[in-house]
C-alpha cells in the first residue's frame, strides 16, 4: 500500500540526519565533524543509526515496520466491509460471522507475550519475515475457502502472524532507535500512523474488490501487499544486534512456560467469552459463555501471580510498578475501549440507517485516514517539544468530543455534521495517546526486551478493545430489545447507537479526568529526559 502522503512524516528524518550537536558546545560540534558515520551516530542521537546504509534504507524500513503494525487493522478492516457479502453468499448464521470476525482477534491477543518474549530471546528479524511470508499465503487461501470453519481457522492463523509480526517488528525499531531522541519520535509517530491507514484503506481497497468481483478478491489483495512488503523487508530490515539466547536445553529451561499456558488460555477465554457472547444461544446466560468468562479472568490474575514468583517472567512486573507507566496504559485503555466500537458500528449505521453501499460506506472512513497522518506528523513534532501531560490530555479531550458528536445524532442527520468530524477528532484522542504512551513503555525496558515491551503495550489494547466490543454489543442489543418509550430518541432505530456512544463518551471522560495525575513532561530532550 503506497501512500504519497505517508513519506512526509519521515522526510522529518532528513533534516534530523543532518543536524550535528547543539549550538551551544561549538567545540563538541567542530570535533563530531572530524569523526567517523558510526562513531557520530554514537555520539549523537539525532543522527542516522549505524543499522542503515542510507536515508533511503531508513525511510523504506520504517515504512515496513509501519506495514507490520498496520496488518491487524488491514485484516478487520476489509472483513468488516466483507462481511454482508460473505454471509450472503455462503449462506453462513450470525454466530458464524461473529467467529470470522472474531478469531484474528483471538489469536492474536493471546499469543503477543509469547511471541514478544521469543522474539526478545532468540531473534527477531527471522520471526518478523517469515511471519510475513506466512501471512501472505494463508490470506491467499482464505479467498479459496467456501465455508464458515475453514474460513474462521484461516483468519486464526492470519491473527497469529500478526501476534509474531508486531512485537519483533516494534522490538527491531526499538533496538535501533533505543535512545531519546527527536529522529526516535519522527520514526514511532510513523510506525504509529499503520493502524489508521490499515484500517481506512483496507475497508477502502475491501470495497472496490468486493464491488468489482467478489469478496474473495479482498483477501487476494491482501496477500499481494503483504508479499510485497515481505520481499522489500527482506532487503531492508536490518539484523538485529541485540543479545539473543543460543537454542539449547538452558535457554529453553529459561522459559516460560507456565506463563505462556496461563496467558494464552486466559486471555483466549476471556476474548472468545466476550466475542461471541452476544450471539451465543442463550446470550451471556449460555453455560459455556459464562464458564469462560470466569476461567479466563481467573487464569489471567494466576498469571500476575505466577510472574512475580518466576525467575524469567514472561512479563516483567516491575514495569507496573511504576505510577506513571500503569496510569498511562490506564487512560489509553479507557479511551481505547471504544475507539474500536465508533469504526464498527459507524460502518454498520451508515450501510443500514444511511442506506450507503460498502464502497461508500469505505470511502466514509477514508478522512480518519488522512486525519492520522496530519496529526502523527504533529505527534513526531510535538513530542520533544510540548508537555506530554498536555498531548494525552488533548487525546482524552479528542475521545469524549467525538463519542459525543457520534452520540447527539439521529436517523436521518447529516454524515458532515456528525459522524465526519467524529471519524477527524477521535485520531487527535489515539494517536495522541498511543504515540506518548508507546514511547514511555519501550522506554520503560532495556533494548533486550524491546519486543516484551511492544507485547505488554499491543496486549493491552487488544484486551480494552475485545471488552469495548463486547460491552457495546451487549447495550446494542439490550437497548434493541427494549426501545425507549418516549423522550430524545423515541421511535429512533438509531438509538441502540447512540446508547453505545454515550457508554464511550462517559468512560472517556473519566479518563480525561485521570490526566491531571500525570506528572511527565517531554521526550527526547537532553540525554535522558525519560518522562520527567
Amino acid at each position: 500500500m503506497d501512500n504519497p502522503t505517508q513519506p512526509v512524516e519521515v522526510m522529518a528524518l532528513t533534516a534530523s540526519s543532518e543536524r550535528t550537536a547543539p549550538s551551544d558546545q561549538p567545540v563538541q560540534r567542530e570535533t563530531m565533524d572530524h569523526l567517523p558515520a558510526t562513531e557520530f551516530a554514537a555520539s549523537d542521537p539525532n543522527a542516522r543509526p549505524a543499522a542503515f546504509r542510507s536515508l533511503a534504507h531508513e525511510i523504506l524500513f520504517v515504512l515496513t515496520a509501519t506495514m507490520s503494525i498496520a496488518l491487524p487493522s488491514f485484516l478487520q478492516g476489509s472483513i468488516l466491509i466483507i462481511s454482508p457479502a460473505m454471509k450472503s453468499e455462503l449462506n453462513m448464521t450470525t454466530a458464524q460471522l461473529t467467529w470470522v470476525i472474531a478469531s484474528s482477534s483471538l489469536t492474536s491477543g493471546s499469543f503477543l507475550l509469547f511471541f514478544g518474549k521469543v522474539a526478545d530471546m532468540f531473534g527477531r528479524r527471522s520471526i518478523m519475515l517469515g511471519s510475513l511470508f506466512v501471512f501472505s499465503v494463508f490470506a491467499l487461501a482464505t479467498g479459496f475457502a467456501r465455508d464458515a470453519i475453514t474460513i474462521n481457522a484461516l483468519n486464526g492463523v492470519m491473527g497469529l502472524t500478526s501476534a509474531s509480526i508486531i512485537p519483533s517488528a516494534q522490538g527491531i525499531l526499538g533496538s535501533i532507535y533505543d535512545r531519546p531522541s527527536k529522529r526516535k519520535n519522527y520514526a514511532f509517530a510513523c510506525f504509529s500512523s499503520g493502524n489508521h491507514l490499515g484500517f481506512a484503506f483496507s475497508a477502502v481497497f475491501s470495497g472496490i474488490a468486493t464491488h468489482l468481483f467478489s469478496w474473495s478478491a479482498s483477501f487476494w489483495l491482501l496477500a499481494i501487499i503483504y508479499l510485497v512488503v515481505a520481499l522489500i523487508a527482506c532487503f531492508v530490515v536490518p539484523n538485529d544486534d541485540s543479545e539473543k539466547l543460543p537454542l539449547n536445553k538452558t535457554s529453553l529451561k529459561q522459559f516460560d512456560y507456565m506463563g505462556v499456558l496461563l496467558t494464552v488460555g486466559g486471555i483466549g477465554m476471556f476474548t472468545a467469552g466476550i466475542s461471541i457472547g452476544p450471539d451465543a444461544p442463550e446470550g451471556w446466560k449460555t453455560p459455556y459463555i459464562i464458564a469462560f468468562l470466569v476461567t479466563g479472568p481467573l487464569m489471567i490474575a494466576t498469571f500476575v501471580w505466577w510472574e512475580t514468583r518466576f525467575q524469567y517472567p514472561l512479563m516483567p512486573m516491575k514495569v507496573w510498578l511504576d505510577r506513571e507507566f500503569s496510569l498511562l496504559i490506564g487512560i489509553l485503555l479507557l479511551g481505547f475501549v471504544s475507539f474500536p466500537a465508533l469504526f464498527f458500528f459507524s460502518a454498520l449505521y451508515l450501510q443500514d440507517l444511511f442506506g450507503y453501499s460498502a464502497l461508500i460506506t469505505a470511502v466514509c472512513l477514508l478522512p480518519s485516514a488522512v486525519a492520522g497522518v496530519v496529526v502523527n506528523i504533529l505527534a513526531g513534532k510535538l513530542l520533544h517539544k510540548v508537555s506530554n501531560k498536555l498531548l494525552m490530555g488533548i487525546g482524552a479531550a479528542g475521545f469524549t468530543i467525538a463519542f459525543l458528536l457520534a452520540a447527539v445524532q439521529r436517523s436521518g442527520a447529516s454524515y458532515w455534521a456528525f459522524t465526519f468530524p467524529a471519524f477527524i477528532i477521535v485520531v487527535f484522542g489515539t494517536d495522541f495517546e498511543f504515540n506518548v504512551v508507546n514511547m514511555y513503555v519501550v522506554s520503560s525496558l532495556p533494548k533486550s526486551q524491546q519486543s516484551v515491551a511492544s507485547s505488554i503495550f499491543q496486549t493491552a489494547i487488544k484486551l480494552s478493545t475485545v471488552i469495548g466490543l463486547g460491552i457495546c454489543a451487549a447495550i446494542f442489543a439490550s437497548v434493541s430489545e427494549h426501545p425507549a418509550t418516549a423522550g430524545y430518541y423515541v421511535h429512533d432505530p438509531f438509538e441502540p447507537y447512540a446508547a453505545l456512544f454515550w457508554f464511550a463518551t462517559a468512560v472517556s471522560l473519566i479518563s480525561l479526568l485521570l490526566v491531571p495525575f500525570l506528572n511527565i513532561t517531554t521526550q527526547g530532550v537532553g540525554p535522558e529526559k525519560k518522562h520527567g
